[in-house]
């Protein structure tokens, strides 16, 4: 039986800016990415309910198409600029059991099926770090096979969110892959020479209701934070973490129990452990407070917390975008151009 196909419009977007198809987009970081960096977001592809709400309220000239990936048809998009996706992680996690190919949340198959029927320039899909280790060393090659016979020259890249001006331990594995033409232009984007702390970045935040002691707190919590994980409408709730994470978060002077509806307020002990709010968590991921999340709590902690950051997506588009555009780029020390440097035996 033939799968039912979502539909859209299939507009690419307007005429002289570049456009992009985003895949799993979620709660949009990928999405503010690609806008700070200059690309017209055609299309926004999301499941999840509450997140399309969020896009729909965040992104102006979007279409955003609510349903499963596997039931999208990309042909109308023929010709867009950029195919950019977070797939799901689950299948390469710990706490998904790392699975790979034999999880069925596994759409990175259906990634290069869209990139087949959309025919981009270039493409940037991102995952967690555990899809970099040795385990997934065949699939990996496999992939990079896939998008060679397809006309690109692909490439894998760890990147640390912290060198991008988010406040977070969170790495992230990028694929770029870009046709031959546009690849010997391309260059990683080098980190940010300031790192941002926890206390700098949610002090105001922390002391906008009044509590005194916030001033101390932030002074105190002069590192970046541990890796904030959104869970799964399965697994994982309105917390920080699992028991290690908290502890982390404890050293930086945070509950990480639970989360706030609102930040402490002036009966608030000086010496106590404040809790996150879900828009403190969005600043720590890099989102600006004018970006609305839809959805109860949990459904918001939930988008915030899966995000690829905004501002590790945008470093990355914008060199995405020059290569398309055929701008000259300067080796940095290492001379470690695209063209040059692939990942070795990934």
């Amino acid at each position: 039986m033939a799968k039912s196909r979502l539909a859209h419009s299939g507009r690419n977007g307007p005429k002289g800016v570049l456009s992009a198809l985003e895949l799993c987009a979620g709660g949009g970081g990928q999405s503010l990415g690609l806008k700070l960096a200059g690309f017209h977001c055609a299309a926004a592809v999301e499941i999840d309910a509450d997140a399309c709400k969020t896009l729909r309220n965040n992104l102006d000239g979007t279409q955003v198409v609510e349903g499963d990936l596997r039931a999208f048809e990309a042909r109308c998009f023929e010709g867009v600029d950029l195919v950019a996706g977070g797939v799901p992680c689950p299948p390469f996690s710990i706490a998904g059991k790392q699975l790979g190919a034999s999880d069925e949340r596994d759409l990175f198959p259906e990634a290069l099926r869209i990139v087949r029927e959309a025919g981009p320039r270039a493409v940037m899909l991102e995952n967690v770090r555990g899809f970099c280790s040795e385990k997934f060393s065949g699939y990996r090659q496999r992939l990079l096979g896939q998008f060679r016979e397809l006309g690109y020259v692909p490439a894998w890249r760890l990147l640390q969110a912290a060198d991008y001006g988010v406040p977070q331990l969170r790495p992230r594995f990028l694929l770029v892959a870009l046709k031959e033409e546009f690849a010997p232009f391309f260059q990683w984007p080098e980190p940010v020479e300031r790192v941002s702390t926890v206390g700098d970045t949610l002090l105001d935040l922390m002391a906008s209701g009044g509590w005194a002691g916030a001033g101390e707190w932030a002074a105190k919590a002069q590192s970046i934070a541990p890796t904030i994980v959104g869970g799964s409408k399965k697994h994982g709730g309105p917390d920080l973490g699992p028991t290690r994470a908290r502890a982390d978060w404890k050293k930086l002077g945070v509950n990480g129990l639970s989360l706030a509806a609102e930040p402490p307020g002036p009966e608030f002990p000086l010496d106590g452990l404040p809790r996150l709010t879900n828009r403190m968590v969005a600043r720590l991921q890099s989102f600006p407070d004018s970006w609305e999340f839809a959805g109860s709590k949990t459904a918001q902690y939930r988008q915030i917390g899966n995000a690829f950051p905004p501002a590790v997506a945008s470093a990355v588009a914008a060199r995405i975008q020059a290569a398309l555009l055929k701008q000259p780029v300067n080796a940095p020390a290492g001379g470690e151009l695209f063209g040059r440097q692939l990942v070795a035996g990934s």
